[in-house]
């Protein structure tokens, strides 16, 4: 019996050693399982120095390189590098340092662009190895933003669509090539979103709509009646309403829809005009302030474009930027001060420097109004030129005709105008300067005063008979 017990003693504890070493077994394998896997990872991922995106880092393409690192484009070509050999068309640095426009760089460099800039940095690399000796003379290739890029083989010189290649194969790797090109290759996804972000269309404002009405004696909203819609105005002709009845309701807002010639698609494009007059200004120069607060600060331009588009006519007395710089911050922060000061400077009339001068030669002093009721802005000659306003806030014709086009004219002057507006000095001193009234005595009190002194008089005559 003592020799049955020890023999399964004995085997006991020889499973008891077994079944403790399987599991340590098992996380000393799987252990190192992972460190091989996450080693042949590291392996897969890790860039050989000889590469071609080294290369193009240490290149004197430095403009590039610091695009695609501003892109956060690198960790996508290590992985393409991976797997293919590709071939990048590098602009020189003159081509996107200053041949590219100043206003398309910064729409790239935006952080909210940040799709379009990966995406005009992709077009630049096809994920195929194209040597110069292996340039095809009319071939598409698929670049990395999965838009088509032809290539093309001239009798003097290779082509990339409408760049030509400078410098072929100026740098050359095992897995991929460099070709230089003279210009930056700009996919049409790309152009038609900077289109779009140039456009006044997109940052119009939404169309106002009226409040609800409700009726006091049942509490209930007033539906609107719905008028029939009468034959089409002809083309040219004036609106029906005045400019100040289809402006916006208030600062910052689209103007009300006002019925003039055309409809939904209306006769004159407002805001291709407003988008050339402002374009206009820009270029003539002096004007930006002006031009930033049409478009940036306020949506003034957006309103002026769809007052033009309804058939009205505009003349804009525009500041030039020496003038803008002397408003003050209390002059520009109140809420729509902005507004009200572009609004002052807006005449709904078309004239010219011709027709100005002509009209304060003729009467002397004129009047025009403006687009900040009731206020108007006087004009009258002065040394050979038309002023507006008096005193020390007045200002001349300084660029006259910088923008006419039938409907919209601008002109330039040297000073901000602001409204005259009385003061309550002034009112409290007229008041103070009328002469006091002279209250008459009423007729009653001089007949009382009569009588009693006639009484008085009876009195003492009685007093000396006795």
């Amino acid at each position: 019996m003592g020799f049955i017990h020890g023999f399964f003693f004995l085997i006991f504890s020889l499973l008891l050693i077994s079944s403790s070493a399987l599991p340590a077994r098992l996380t000393k394998s799987s252990s190192s399982s992972s460190v091989s896997m996450s080693s042949m990872s590291s392996s897969s991922t890790q860039i050989n120095s000889n590469s071609v995106l080294v290369a193009l880092l240490d290149s004197h393409y430095t403009e590039l390189a610091e695009l695609v690192e501003k892109a956060l484009l690198l960790q996508k070509l290590e992985q393409v590098v991976g797997g293919n050999n590709i071939t990048i068309f590098a602009p020189k640095n003159d081509a996107l340092e200053r041949d590219l426009d100043p206003e398309f760089k910064r729409f790239l460099l935006e952080p909210g662009n940040l799709n379009s800039l990966q995406t005009l940095l992709l077009f630049h690399v096809i994920p195929v190895r194209v040597n110069s000796d292996q340039w095809p003379s009319h071939r598409h290739h698929t670049t990395l933003s999965n838009d088509k890029l032809h290539l093309n083989h001239g009798k003097h010189h290779k082509m990339v669509d409408l760049a030509k290649v400078v410098n072929p194969n100026d740098v050359v790797r095992p897995d991929g090539v460099i070709h230089g090109i003279e210009r930056v290759l700009i996919p049409q996804s790309v152009q038609e979103a900077f289109n779009r972000r140039r456009n006044l269309r997109s940052i119009s404002a939404v169309l106002p709509e009226g409040a609800p009405v409700v009726d006091p004696r049942t509490n209930k909203l007033i539906k609107k009646k719905s008028s029939p819609a009468g034959p089409p105005a002809p083309p040219g002709s004036p609106p029906a309403v005045s400019i100040y009845e289809a402006m916006s309701p208030g600062p910052s807002m689209a103007p009300a829809p006002a019925p003039g010639p055309g409809g939904p698609r209306h006769h004159f494009d407002g805001e291709a005009q407003v988008k050339d007059f402002i374009h206009t200004l820009l270029h003539y120069g002096g004007y930006n302030e002006l031009a930033d607060i049409l478009v940036n600060l306020t949506s003034l331009a957006t309103e002026m474009g769809k007052l033009v588009s309804e058939g009205y006519v505009i003349t804009v007395l525009a500041p030039n930027d020496d003038a803008m710089s002397k408003l003050t911050t209390d002059q520009l922060s109140e809420p729509g001060a902005p507004e009200q000061i572009v609004y002052y400077h807006v005449i709904p009339e078309y004239q010219t420097e011709e027709s100005m001068y002509n009209a304060v030669r003729r009467f002397g002093k004129v009047r025009y109004d403006t687009l900040r009721l009731p206020h108007k802005v006087s004009a009258e000659e002065a040394d050979g030129s038309v002023r507006f306003g008096s005193g020390d806030g007045s200002a001349y014709l300084f660029d006259p005709d910088i923008y006419t086009d039938g409907r919209i004219s601008v002109q330039g002057i040297d000073g901000v105008l602001f409204p005259i507006e009385d003061k309550d000095d002034d009112v409290v001193k007229k008041i103070s300067s009328r002469p006091a009234k002279i209250v008459p005595k009423s007729r009653r009190a001089k007949l009382l005063e009569t009588s009693c002194w006639m009484l008085g008089s009876m009195r003492r005559h009685f007093d000396a008979c006795q």
